[in-house]
């Protein structure tokens, strides 16, 4: 799970253009928006574009469920796990 963790916090990094940010300076269980990382709706839609083409999965905008995958880098580990089982 870590290396899934890994790989999402550089799909955030490069699809989100995050030039300052390395893999190392995410907390994997940091919230994604709000006070962790600082993301906002845009790079939720952008996150959410980059894990469909990445990993096949494909997330509801408005549902309460997303939300919670997109609360932090383990959730979002969770969910694309989840989905490849």
């Amino acid at each position: 799970m870590q290396e899934l963790e890994h790989e999402i916090k550089e799909l955030i990094i490069s699809a989100l253009s995050l030039e300052d940010v390395s893999a190392a300076d995410i907390d994997a269980a940091a919230p994604l928006f709000g006070e962790g990382l600082g993301l906002d709706s845009i790079d939720a839609l952008e996150l959410g574009l980059a894990l469909q083409k990445q990993y096949g999965v494909s997330l509801s905008a408005d549902s309460e469920e997303t939300r919670r995958h997109f609360g932090s880098v383990q959730a979002l580990a969770a969910f694309v796990a989840s989905h490849r089982a």
